[in-house]
């Protein structure tokens, strides 16, 4: 796909500019993962990363980002005996991560309707 993008979208100073917004809208069909607490999940292949097709998974960034990736450092810290254990419930936990979730989808959303007013914008104006 970048080979075809690269190849198609000329050099002119907008070529970067369309890669950029067709590698979006390619991308956006993909499923987005989701926070939750393996502590309200009985099916244990929730679990699983399809991409790296591993059994047990958890992803974090740096915890200056997002909230629920402090929340996913202090739980893996706890887990591995470098901290004391956190004083939530699982159901907690897992309100959390539903909150977490509910307001990067709200994010995501807002970030497509802008690259889609981009891209209108864009097509409108140029031939």
């Amino acid at each position: 796909l970048q080979k075809s993008l690269r190849e198609t979208l000329g050099a002119d100073k907008y070529s970067r500019a369309r890669k950029e917004v067709l590698t979006y809208m390619f991308s956006r069909p993909m499923q987005m993962a989701l926070y939750f607490c393996t502590g309200v999940l009985d099916d244990e292949t929730l679990f699983h990363h399809y991409a790296l097709n591993v059994p047990f998974y958890t992803h974090f960034t740096s915890p200056i980002r997002r909230y629920a990736d402090i929340v996913v450092h202090r739980l893996l810290s706890a887990s591995l005996g470098a901290r004391s254990p956190i004083k939530m419930e699982k159901e907690a936990i897992q309100k959390q991560a539903d909150h977490c979730n509910d307001r990067k989808m709200a994010s995501k959303r807002v970030q497509e309707l802008s690259a889609d007013l981009f891209f209108s914008i864009f097509v409108r104006v140029r031939p």
